[in-house]
């Protein structure tokens, strides 16, 4: 995690909430950062780290002109894992929680508080609604790793296994294979003009060959 830049990640939250909320409502926002950066530094993480927080965010930087409104797509990239146990099944609502607890004591109105807790629950499953330009973004950066080259993707497949190293290799297998069939089953894994056409062939290229490797 050496080439993850803290005070730039802080000054990136800082930057987010301040122009997602009125011009001087609610308190400093460097605390709120720091409580999110302590949570993407706990042991128990692997893949779900600072470097995947970074990862989301430039993703959404680069996806942003998709957005009704970047800032709490941003936001919703802090916290859609902010709480990660990998043997617990609720971390999206839990998040969400947290989102909606946070930002309405950091001063964001509450109908954007809301619009942010909603993002956060996307995540557990992908699926946005076909006019939903916030969630297409969020969920495009966060399935961005799929489409990663070949020695990128392998890396994080040996993550996620390490985060789950709880689970025996069969159920594990088993498990994983069931989410990669779930994906590929999709209609389309990216809902933004950019995704379908840098990310979606390379991601279902990468799922198709893990789900035949799992199933050898």
């Amino acid at each position: 995690m050496a080439d993850v830049d803290l005070e730039e990640l802080r000054a990136r939250f800082s930057r987010s909430l301040e122009r997602a909320r009125q011009p001087g409502d609610g308190p400093e926002p460097l605390p709120y950062a720091d409580d999110l950066l302590g949570r993407w530094r706990e042991p128990q993480r692997r893949y779900h780290t600072l470097a995947h927080l970074t990862a989301v965010l430039d993703h959404v930087d680069t996806l942003e002109e998709y957005a009704d409104d970047p800032d709490l797509v941003r936001l919703a990239a802090w916290f859609h894992d902010a709480v990660y146990l990998p043997d617990r099944s609720e971390n999206e609502e839990r998040s969400a929680r947290l989102a909606e607890r946070a930002l309405a004591e950091a001063g964001l109105a509450a109908d954007r508080t809301a619009e942010v807790a909603r993002l956060v629950r996307l995540t557990a499953g992908h699926v946005p609604a076909d006019d939903d330009r916030n969630g297409h973004v969020l969920c495009d950066a966060d399935l961005a790793i799929l489409a990663s080259p070949p020695s990128a993707y392998a890396a994080y497949t040996a993550a996620v296994r390490e985060e789950y190293g709880f689970i025996p290799s069969d159920a594990f297998r088993a498990g994983r294979a069931a989410i990669l069939r779930d994906l590929l089953a999709l209609p389309r894994l990216f809902r933004t003009p950019y995704g379908a056409e840098r990310w979606e062939a390379t991601a279902r290229y990468n799922l198709t060959a893990e789900l035949e490797m799992l199933s050898s």
